[in-house]
């Protein structure tokens, strides 16, 4: 089941990267600790992500306002996956901040 997004507005960070071959059971581990402790964080909603056939990584974290995002993005242990991502995981990756202002879809039952 997809995540349940709240009523607008809210904010999502979208993060596509590339794996190097470095390393992949570490990077494994670290990002289902990530996963654990961003659960955690005030303000976060939820989460998607997939990988594409070439290996791309797309996901989708969600959260109820920019300064959740920041804190995240300074909390200690997050800072250590990200040094480590940039010397050992990613080939790259890019991260896009956008606020959530309308929300419509169609689902079939």
């Amino acid at each position: 089941m997809a995540f349940r997004r709240p009523q607008p507005p809210y904010y999502a960070v979208i993060i596509t990267s590339t794996l190097t071959d470095q390393d992949p059971d570490g990077y494994a581990a670290m990002s289902e600790r990530m996963a654990e402790l961003g659960k955690r964080q005030p303000g976060y909603l939820g989460r998607e992500s997939q990988t594409g056939a070439d290996g791309r990584e797309l996901t989708v974290l969600y959260y109820q306002d920019a300064e959740s995002i920041t804190a995240w993005k300074q909390h200690p242990e997050h800072l250590e996956a990200q040094r480590l991502g940039r010397e050992r995981w990613y080939a790259d990756y890019h991260i896009e901040v956008a606020k959530v202002e309308r929300l419509y879809g169609f689902e079939r039952e």
